[in-house]
Formats: C-alpha cells, structure tokens, sequence
C-alpha cells in the first residue's frame, strides 16, 4: 500500500507546477439602503450571454465573475481583483450600487419580482432564461439569490478514476472547509419570511444560529425535497453518469403538474424531469469538462472524461476584499492534493447519508464546543477531525513551497491551524461577533458596511487606461457575438427545447462487453 507520502514523492515538480485553477465569484448588486437592486444588468458590462469574464448567475441582479485557468493563486486573484475593478467603475458611473459583500443576500423583495437573468433572444439565450424560470417554479427564487465562490482546479496527468476518487475523499472531508472558511452564520430576515427554518432571533431583521458556520450550505441553501431522492454515487464516471442520466431522463410528478408551458404560451421550465438540466444537481464538488458549443455537459463528460473539479461550498469571506484571499486558495490547493493522495474507498448510500447529515450539522452547530459527526460509524469531534486533517497537509504544503519558491503554502497552512488553536477567529465566528459589537445586531447593517467598503476599496486601486480600455473592447465585442448568434438562429425555440432536452444528447452508456 502506498502511503500519502510516497504519492506526494512521486509527483515530480514539473506535474506540482502543472496545477491550473480559476475562481468563479457571484455577487448580488445591491442598493445604498443595502436591497436589492432591480436595475438591469448595466450595458457597459457587454452580454452576459457571451462576454468571457462577466456574466450573471439566476438572477439578473446576480453578477458573475470568472476568471481564466492560471498557474499560480496570484495571478487568478489579480484577474478576479481586475474584474471587480471594472465593474466597480461601470456600477460607480451609474450610481451607488455596490457588490454585495455576503453569500447570503441582501434585503429581499417578494419572490416574484426578483428577476431572472436576460440573455438575449437566441435560442440559447431563451433557454438559459427559461431555465432559470423553472428554478424560480420549483424552489423558490429567494434560494438562488445565495451567492458563493466555485474553485476549479485540476492536475496534469489525472484521469477519470483519479479525479473520482479525490471527489470521494473531498465529500468526507468537507465539513473541515465549512468550518474553517463557512462566513454565513446570520441571514436577513427577509430571505426566510413564510418558510419553516429553526434559526433563532437576533435583532429586529436577522436571524442567526450560534454556532453556525455557513447557513448556505446547510437546510437552508441548496436544498431539494426533490433532490433529496438522487442516490448519486461517485464511484466513477459510468456510475455518476447513469445516475445523473436518469435524473435528467425520470418524469417528476410536482414538476409535470408544473407544466412546460403556461396557458398564454409562456415557458414555465425547460423540462418536466427530476433536473431540467446538468447544472441543477447540487452538490460540494462537480466533476467537469469543457463542452463545445451546444453540447451537453454529461455528453462532454461521458466522451472525454473529467478534465477538473469544481469546488462549490465556498462562501464569499466578506472580509476580503474580493470575497476570497492567497491564503484560503493556497490551503484548497493543498486539500484537494490531499483527497487526490489519500486512499479514496468506493462510497457507499449508508456513507452517503451519514456525510449529508454531517453537512448539515456543521453548517448550523460547526463552532458548537465537542460537536461530534459520525466517521465510519463512530462519533468524532469535529474539531479534532480538522486538527487531524490539517497536520497531514504539512508534506505537501512543503512541496508545492518547494516547486513554487517561498513559504506561501506553509502560510497558508499555519493560518488554518492558528484558527483551529481559536475558533473565535474563524470567519463564522468574526461575522457574528462585528454585526453583534458594531451594527446592533443586524446582518444587513454589517454586510452592507462590508459592501461599502469593499467597494471603496477596489475603486481605490490605480485603474489603468488600458484596463478600462480591454474590458470596454470585450464588452463591445460580446454584445455583437451576442448579435450574430442571434442572426444565425432559423430553428423555432420548442424545436430546440426538445432536442436540446433529449435523452439522445445526453453520450453513450457504456455497453458491457
């Protein structure tokens, strides 16, 4: 049996220095009196449709930045910080709106009148809004204005299994990054007006739970009654692809009730079945391929096999400037090394359940003194499950040091064990104690000062000419790639709907020999 080391030991520098990464960052735009903001997504930004940087995820108030694939955590920061900068400048010259600092969102209107995202009059375009109605249909448009970063990251030389068996192991290990980065502990309470939920009180407009490390990835957040039904397992490619496949495929009664089309001929969502889409099944980490265009992403993954992981329970730090630091990249790179090393058993449904409620518990008890989640049938302290995760990532934080130069990854990892050594310090737990201490107990007084202030910080940064004057090209170019697509378009958009949908794009099963 090979031992983590030996692994780590057999990855020569050149594989160490092959990591690429890149950062996906949703915000909500918001008001000065901290609300929503119901403004268009601004011209000056380009298509969101098209524009290779700037887009906007459910909601037309949610913007979304995306980084390129880099070789170092400085280089993707100083991308994402150039994005923000542009978009600072563009809200700025229309007027107060600012960059929501926190996951959880800002003060809410009724469910109906917070807007879907517009892309266009394509057919892809019409699609990707109508799937984003049939979000609002079936779970409620509060839930997708939740905001977070996604990491995506791969190694040279991975193959499928490999990456699988890292997913596997991230999955059992991921209650320790909720509760070493979780940001969420309080919401607004307009994001949970109607709903059942158990947090408790704290001020006149924000509830809480005490000992909360990310209320967005918990009973709150993504969540599905529906979902809840997919036994997916990632055992490997075939498997994951099978099981995502019959989601994509199985009537779902609620959703049938729901109808494709309205009377007046209005598109309610793209399918009747359990996901309409790929992109619906949520999860901590999406095994991933890029597609071509118009392809389906299970077709991509099923005839190329998995290219990169994405990591999806990051919260925004409202801390940081741009939602995420070097040392927080630095310690992903680190763990995900760590899941692709260690031994990674095949998973089974009773584990699968086990992590879910291990999830759950961190999400809403994390910080809460001895918490104990279940590990191979036994309860273990959550605090000690990370300590002892923490201490195996020495190696390779000496490693990637090594082959990088400087101390940066062994920063990094002494950052996350000084705030194992005081949970006080933990950005759950910072949260708190702020809109506790200096906002009266009010979330939205705490995140919409965060907000202000990350705002008048990135706008503060020396903004080149040249910047302003790249990004003003790409815009202009991506609404005219906008245009042209939409000029070759000669197919009626239920015509594309259906075949976009069939199961026939969905790739090849693998057929037993």
């Amino acid at each position: 049996m090979h031992t983590l080391k030996d692994r780590l030991a057999a990855l020569t520098p050149e594989r160490l220095q092959g990591i690429r990464r890149g950062i996906e960052k949703e915000s909500l735009r918001a008001g000065p009196d901290g609300q929503l903001a119901l403004t268009p997504h601004p011209a000056a930004l380009g298509s969101p449709l098209t524009h290779p940087h700037i887009t906007t995820d459910f909601s037309e108030s949610q913007v979304e930045l995306v980084t390129g694939v880099h070789a170092s955590v400085e280089a993707a920061l100083a991308e994402l910080t150039e994005v923000h900068q542009v978009v600072c400048h563009e809200l700025a010259a229309l007027g107060e709106e600012m960059l929501w600092a926190s996951s959880m969102p800002c003060g809410l209107p009724t469910d109906e009148t917070i807007p879907l995202g517009r892309y266009g009059g394509s057919n892809v375009g019409r699609a990707k809004s109508v799937y984003r109605m049939g979000l609002g249909h079936r779970y409620g448009r509060r839930m997708q204005t939740i905001s977070g970063i996604h990491y995506n990251w791969s190694l040279p030389g991975v193959g499928s299994d490999a990456y699988f068996g890292l997913i596997r192991n991230f999955r059992r290990n991921a209650v320790v990054l909720l509760y070493l980065f979780g940001a969420s502990p309080a919401v607004c309470s307009s994001f949970v007006a109607g709903r059942d939920h158990e947090l408790q009180p704290l001020g006149e407009r924000t509830m809480y739970l005490p000992h909360a490390t990310s209320l967005r990835m918990g009973r709150l957040g993504y969540q599905s009654d529906a979902q809840a039904s997919l036994a997916v397992s990632y055992n490997g490619l075939e498997g994951y692809a099978a099981s995502l496949e019959e989601a994509l495929t199985r009537p779902y009664p609620a959703y049938e009730a729901i109808g494709i089309q309205n009377p007046g001929g209005d598109y309610n969502q793209l399918a009747t079945t359990l996901l309409q889409i790929e992109n619906e099944f949520y999860g901590t980490i999406r095994p991933k391929r890029v597609i071509f265009p118009g392809e389906r992403p299970l077709h991509a993954l099923r005839e190329r096999g998995v290219e990169y992981v994405e990591v999806r329970l990051m919260d925004l730090d409202p801390f940081e400037t741009i939602g995420i630091d070097a040392h927080t990249a630095r310690f992903l790179d680190l763990f995900l090394l760590h899941c692709l090393l260690s031994d990674s058993p095949p998973d089974t449904p009773a584990e699968i359940a086990a992590l879910k409620a291990n999830q759950h518990l961190t999400a809403a008890r994390g910080r809460e003194p001895g918490l104990l989640l279940q590990r191979a049938g036994r309860g273990v302290p959550l605090a000690d499950w990370a300590a002892g995760l923490v201490a195996e990532l020495a190696p390779i934080a000496a490693a990637l040091d090594a082959v990088h130069g400087g101390s940066g990854y062994a920063e990094a990892l002494a950052r996350a064990q000084a705030a194992l050594n005081a949970p006080d310090t933990l950005p759950s737990a910072r949260v708190l104690q702020t809109l506790q201490r200096e906002h009266g107990d009010s979330f939205i007084g705490f995140a919409r000062e965060r907000s202000r202030s990350t705002r008048a910080a990135l706008l503060a940064l020396p903004y080149g000419a040249d910047l302003k004057a790249r990004f003003d090209r790409m815009a202009v170019e991506s609404v005219a790639e906008q245009k042209r697509i939409e000029a070759a378009d000669s197919m009626p958009f239920e015509i594309y709907r259906r075949e976009y949908t069939s199961p026939a794009r969905l790739g090849r099963r693998a057929v037993a020999a």
